[in-house]
């Protein structure tokens, strides 16, 4: 199919296929009075349609991914494809997803509404400002930062904060480098007490991290009350709450709380709600909009971000720890290319055959399936398919996935949707029927964070040995004294490897993984060890993807995918 044929076609279907977001919440029992509409076709979900008796009895399926590369895995476009797939076949099935960060959208990443005619839509609304959610966590977390500062100042209703313990960043959802490492209170006496602090991106805060682990809005006040600000001169530690900041805070959380539904290209259930990095942040969507999928539908398709050693991790260890769900089956998202790059050969020629590169690389695929079977749940591999694939390469991998014993599809959402899903999605609901069992976690969370660190380590990246530099080490002894020991733990690691190096492609050997320092989540309730170079605020690419949008005097937006 030429590109210009599919941008037709699509334009068409979406014409076509764009139902009104009632009839959608229909299709899954929601009554039109319970929504809260954005437009046409989008909406929010009030909590209370949430079942617990209904999430015990849907299915849970998990898609995650092989090591990223820079020339995309189309985890979403599987997601979306694989819900497309399920319908199709027969079972009432709801996609979950995340909210797309405009950092990556502006950036290099691109959106995140899947591709081809695997969508979500309205697919610009979703990429750009969707329902505000993200401005109302940028805002709750800047309030945070703003009374810890007024506090400081302040001589009548002074805490005692010592400005130089303060951990709380502001935050904002942009690529933005220049404001990593920032001096604020440069107005003189007036302007408050100078000191060193920096920006966060939105997708990055603890807000972020809170809103998605939240039971529902006393639970989200709770864990905000807990997030740890810095110490009194004394060495007390000084929590939210001390600032009476939570309730505030919440306050403007209350419509971002709400789940938001939209719909697929074909016009099936998608609730996309909630948006942490996987490489900074839990990366999973709300326990709150999944449970809202489970509730209204006897299958949830959700994914977690970037490689299953990121977000899959993540998703299970912590989201699932809190959340009490657990998947039936994991599906593990890889492409013929992304194997030929993490065997060695070149981005700009893995349109070209190369077998010998494919079966080196298959051993990174190797280590995701190996570290699945670890949670003791079923994996299916889906080989996410491209026109530049050879029959040849693809019979490999699925020679090899039947020889370790893993049931593997090929899904062709992207050119075909849901049709070009049947068969994976044939496959997912036989795993989630021999499925019998809850996850086994990674770690126990009574380890110390040490342990902890050092299980997911070993244990999911096949590290040799974990080096913590001496910061990282004062770290530990800072959450011993404030009673952390006990949470689990979210590790910031590059998404391009195993390792803490980008450059160790494949399955890397005898590697120590560096921890440089551990921040403290309190209120989100997890430590945050951050390896190697990782930065909480990316830089913008050398040619941005801004660079290529624009809107007409109609409104017709190009160029944002």
């Amino acid at each position: 199919m030429s590109n210009k044929q599919y941008k037709s076609d699509l334009e068409i279907a979406q014409s076509a296929t764009l139902k009104h977001i009632k009839e959608i919440a229909n299709g899954v029992g929601v009554e039109e009075s319970d929504l809260e509409m954005y437009g046409k076709y989008k909406a929010k979900l009030p909590l209370n349609l949430i079942d617990e008796k209904a999430v015990s009895k849907s299915n849970l399926v998990l898609v995650t991914a092989m090591t990223p590369t820079p020339a995309g895995e189309g985890k979403t476009t599987t997601s979306i494809g694989l819900a497309e797939g399920l319908n199709k076949i027969g079972k009432k099935t709801c996609v979950v997803l995340r909210e797309p960060s405009l950092g990556p959208v502006f950036g290099m990443k691109g959106g995140a509404a899947g591709g081809g005619y695997s969508q979500v839509v309205p697919m610009e609304d979703i990429n750009l400002h969707f329902t505000g959610d993200f401005a109302a966590i940028e805002k709750a977390n800047n309030l945070l930062a703003a009374l810890i500062d007024n506090n400081i100042q302040s001589t009548k209703n002074n805490l005692g904060i010592d400005p130089r313990t303060v951990e709380w960043k502001r935050v904002m959802d942009m690529n933005d480098r220049s404001l990593r490492e920032i001096v604020t209170g440069m107005g003189g006496k007036p302007g408050g007490m100078m000191r060193e602090t920096g920006f966060n991106i939105t997708a990055a805060s603890e807000i972020m991290a809170i809103l998605c682990l939240a039971k529902d809005m006393d639970d989200l006040k709770e864990k905000m009350g807990n997030i740890y600000v810095g110490d009194t001169y004394a060495g007390e530690a000084i929590f939210a709450r001390d600032l009476k900041a939570n309730g505030a805070m919440a306050t403007l959380l209350k419509d971002a709380i709400k789940p938001n539904l939209v719909q697929t290209l074909e016009g099936n259930p998608a609730i996309i709600h909630g948006g942490p990095f996987a490489n900074i942040a839990q990366g999973t969507n709300s326990a709150i909009a999944t449970k809202m999928g489970m509730s209204l539908s006897d299958y949830v398709v959700t994914e977690a971000g970037f490689g299953a050693d990121l977000g899959a991790e993540k998703f299970l260890n912590i989201k699932c720890g809190y959340s009490g769900l657990s998947p039936k089956a994991i599906v593990i998202v890889a492409t013929i290319r992304a194997l030929k790059y993490h065997g060695g050969q070149p981005l700009e020629e893995l349109k070209s055959p190369n077998t010998v590169a494919l079966v080196k690389g298959l051993a990174n695929l190797e280590k995701h399936i190996e570290n699945i079977k670890t949670y003791g749940l079923p994996g299916v591999v889906s080989v996410n398919k491209f026109v530049t694939d050879s029959k040849e390469e693809i019979d490999i991998v699925i020679k090899r996935c039947e020889e370790l014993g893993v049931k593997v599809a090929i899904g062709e959402g992207w050119e075909f949707g849901g049709d070009g899903c049947t068969a994976l999605a044939q496959k997912v609901v036989e795993a989630v029927e021999s499925s019998d069992k809850p996850y086994k976690p990674t770690y126990d969370w009574k380890l110390s964070v040490k342990e902890k660190i050092e299980a997911v380590a070993r244990k999911v990246y096949g590290a040799q040995d974990v080096e913590f530099l001496p910061k990282a080490k004062q770290n530990l002894r800072k959450i011993e004294r404030i009673g952390l020991n006990d949470k689990p733990i979210c590790i910031a690691k590059t998404q391009y490897s195993f390792s803490d190096d980008p450059k160790a492609l494949g399955k890397p050997e005898k590697f120590t993984l560096t921890v440089r320092e551990i921040e403290i989540a309190a209120g989100a309730g997890f430590c945050v060890p951050i390896t190697g170079n990782m930065l909480r605020m990316p830089g913008l690419p050398a040619v941005p993807a801004a660079e290529g949008m624009d809107i007409d005097n109609n409104g017709k937006i190009t160029g944002l995918s």
